[in-house]
């Protein structure tokens, strides 16, 4: 098998769409020799911050020496980008060859779907590379997520929690962080980000309690933020100073997750070298200068939020053109109205997704809440527009999904 006939297969699984529970999951790796059963884990479930807290904690772990997978979803530029370790993306023909296992084992009696077969191929590769710990995100909710298969993680993490994919996963902060707490299993221990909802924090401490799983929720009070700007954060936590090149307050309270996280599996030794060593792409990421263009996948309202707080304070007298696409499946009108308070130009586009919104509805939406809304259906068209528009100081912001905002000329 090829790369491209893996990508064709794993792509053609999409046709099963998304379906939560672990039967599938559980015999498609039976099958495979149960490669998740011979590794250890650090678990991520959360709304928002799964991937850039996934990427603080592998890189920690990578400082200390140690060979770490990551496992995460969506992709911005390559498929291989969802497989890594060490830093290194899967190769084009391990990817092929982890495939074609998968392929062979699947008949009539077992259908899984997309995200289950990329799961197990993962799985088979940070086996195969002999990883000492995977970091890895759950794709959604976290009771019945595929990567949920996995016996007690070493470590599971909660990161942000917020409203989201409520037709799975209920409609209520509660509920919500219900299925998040699914990955939290007897004989884990758990670490959680500072700045849920108390609601959600007593939730999953109740989880964890009928579990007899002890839980560490990051110290907000211990956080002094010495620094913020566009080249870096500097902050202290519990009288340490670290820097990270990742920007927004929320990216300081996912390092500081990080921390705890690495912290019940004994890792206390350079944790500032892993942080200060972390970049991950599409959050909060600034790819071009003059005019200044950043991308951001944010694609919930609370992503919302902390994107339009990070360009209020890196950008408090900038003009900034927003071009903004995302999908019909997520609370757009209550992003728009958030993300338009710092819009002096509003570019409606749409991701190449299956799921997009149209375009023109969220033109029309953008246009009960801000002033210069245009349309553009075409993404690249639309970036392109942006930078017509825009001077040089300006700033360019393309944001609303990480499916709009990879493979882009910007």
């Amino acid at each position: 098998m090829k790369y491209d006939e893996a990508i064709n297969f794993i792509q053609n699984r999409l046709r099963f769409g998304t379906k939560l529970g672990l039967e599938a999951t559980a015999e498609l790796l039976r099958r495979l020799g149960d490669p998740h059963k011979k590794l250890k884990f650090i678990h991520v479930a959360g709304t928002n911050g799964k991937g850039s807290t996934s990427a603080f904690i592998a890189n920690i772990l990578m400082a200390n020496g140690f060979r770490t997978g990551m496992y995460i979803s969506p992709y911005i530029h390559s498929f291989t980008e969802r497989i890594q370790v060490n830093g290194n993306q899967i190769s084009k023909d391990d990817l092929a060859k982890h495939t074609e296992k998968v392929m062979n084992v699947i008949d009539e009696t077992l259908r899984p779907t997309e995200f289950e077969v990329v799961t197990a191929i993962g799985f088979l590769h940070f086996l195969h590379q002999k990883c000492d710990y995977v970091v890895l995100e759950v794709g959604l909710g976290g009771r019945f997520d595929a990567t949920n298969v996995i016996p007690a993680p070493e470590a599971c993490v909660i990161t942000s929690l917020s409203i989201d994919h409520t037709e799975l996963l209920g409609d209520t902060i509660e509920k919500i962080a219900f299925e998040k707490s699914g990955i939290i299993k007897a004989g884990t221990k758990a670490a959680v980000y500072p700045d849920n909802p108390p609601q959600a924090i007593a939730v999953i401490k109740n989880v964890a309690k009928n579990n007899n799983v002890p839980v560490t929720v990051a110290d907000k009070s211990a956080i002094k933020i010495l620094h913020t700007g566009i080249d870096k954060n500097v902050f202290m936590y519990k009288n340490k100073q670290y820097k990270i090149s990742m920007l927004g307050k929320h990216q300081i309270y996912n390092a500081v997750t990080a921390i705890e996280a690495v912290g019940l599996i004994g890792v206390t030794e350079k944790i500032e070298e892993g942080l200060r060593n972390t970049n991950f792409g599409g959050r909060f990421e600034i790819v071009k200068n003059n005019p200044t263009v950043i991308i951001d996948g944010a694609h919930n309202y609370s992503g919302v939020i902390s994107l339009q707080a990070a360009l209020t304070t890196y950008f408090p007298n900038k003009r900034i053109i927003i071009v903004m696409g995302m999908l019909k499946d997520k609370e757009y009108e209550k992003c728009v109205a958030v993300i338009s308070k710092v819009a002096h130009t509003f570019i409606a586009t749409e991701p190449e997704n299956p799921r997009a919104l149209p375009a023109q509805e969220l033109l029309e939406i953008a246009q009960k809440q801000t002033q210069n809304v245009v349309v553009e259906k075409n993404r690249q068209k639309a970036v392109d527009l942006a930078n017509s528009l825009a001077k040089k100081d300006d700033v360019i912001c393309i944001c609303g999904s990480l499916y709009l905002i990879g493979g882009l000329n910007y």
